[in-house]
């Protein structure tokens, strides 16, 4: 709830300054349905996004609530930091969230992110936020036990607030815009952060170009997370090996170059890695070259599946991903030998215009 300072600011001010238009409703309806039958919700409940609530929200950013952030796809509608305000409400955040919120909305909004793509494909995509650096221990992010799952306060509502933009922003709308075949629970949020408790790991912020000690979020365009289990493996090799018989069956094990995917290791797993000196490259670079398979068993039509890659290249080795298209984050609890994927839109073909981005979080 909001405090003494912005029910005051809300009651004598009349909290002119906010620009949003109000919205009227009937003393005796309930707020939380009206947000429904106004097509606010992403099917579950939320907050009702009064002035005070709103008021505190802004209190979380020194930017100015009439800033444009940006145009939201597909109306390419002008989105103002009070409009963020407004649905990180609804989604259920805290004030300390909004430079994550914000931060994750610009990084969604640079080209090579290709929103309005993520939202208007057929597939399962949607933005995943894996957030890097002290913020997420300042804010309280899970990166532990459950990480990928419910629980998690800001977890779950910054990744929320993001879709509602996009959905009350932007026009994004199941059906309209939003054309998925079956979706997928990610739509409703998927961000989490990754585990930085061991030093000797390169984050993945820090591997794309952010300094050490700084904050940062990295948007994907994918889904999941679906499981990986490997209980018996004990060197690195093997492990590798065993990971790439889940990675080459992203989408279909017959389409190749297709997508890009994350692997995030439990703490079980990466101490396989770990205990072999292997860091971050050489783990990315030897999962690329598992996945890599002879072009005779992925040609269309080859054991009588219609799917696959031009005949013309039945005698290539052929990767499943590109060198660049893999990235491995750490989380998840201490017990258990079990890991996830995170799979890529399979727009990934076009490489250099379909990319992750990496924005520093500011103040």
């Amino acid at each position: 709830m909001p405090g003494v300072a912005e029910r005051l600011e809300a009651k004598h001010s009349g909290a002119t300054w906010l620009a949003a238009r109000k919205i009227e409703y009937d003393v005796n309806a309930d707020p939380v349905e009206v947000c429904f039958q106004r097509g606010w919700s992403d099917g579950l409940p939320v907050t009702p996004p009064t002035d005070e609530r709103v008021i505190a929200m802004l209190k979380g950013t020194t930017r100015k609530p009439d800033e444009i952030i940006g145009k939201i796809p597909p109306n390419l509608a002008d989105c103002t930091i009070e409009k963020v305000a407004i649905n990180a409400v609804m989604a259920g955040c805290r004030p300390e969230y909004m430079p994550v919120l914000l931060a994750a909305i610009e990084a969604a909004l640079e080209p090579v992110f290709t929103l309005h793509g993520v939202l208007a494909t057929t597939y399962f995509s949607s933005p995943v936020i894996i957030v890097n650096g002290p913020i997420a221990k300042r804010i309280g992010m899970n990166s532990g036990m459950n990480a990928l799952g419910q629980g998690n306060r800001a977890n779950a509502t910054i990744g929320r607030a993001l879709n509602l933009i996009v959905r009350n922003v932007g026009g994004g709308r199941p059906g309209e815009a939003d054309r998925s075949t079956l979706g997928a629970p990610s739509k409703f949020t998927l961000c989490f952060a990754e585990d930085e408790t061991d030093s000797a790991w390169q984050p993945l912020a820090q591997a794309r170009g952010i300094r050490p000690g700084d904050s940062a979020v990295t948007l994907f365009q994918g889904h999941g997370p679906e499981a990986f289990v490997d209980q018996k493996s004990r060197t690195p090799e093997a492990l590798t090996k065993s990971f790439a018989l889940s990675l080459v069956k992203i989408g279909h094990p017959k389409l190749v170059q297709s997508a890009r995917a994350i692997v995030v290791l439990s703490p079980e797993h990466y101490a396989i890695y770990r205990e072999a000196g292997w860091n971050r490259q050489k783990i990315e670079r030897a999962l690329y070259e598992a996945t890599i398979r002879p072009g005779a068993e992925l040609v269309a039509g080859a054991d009588g599946v219609g799917e696959g890659i031009p005949a013309s290249r039945a005698a290539e080795q052929v990767p499943k991903f590109y060198d660049d298209s893999l990235m491995v984050v750490r989380a998840g609890g201490a017990a258990g030998l079990f890991s996830a994927i995170l799979p890529g839109w399979l727009a990934g073909r076009n490489r250099t215009e379909l990319q992750p981005v990496t924005k520093e979080i500011q103040a």
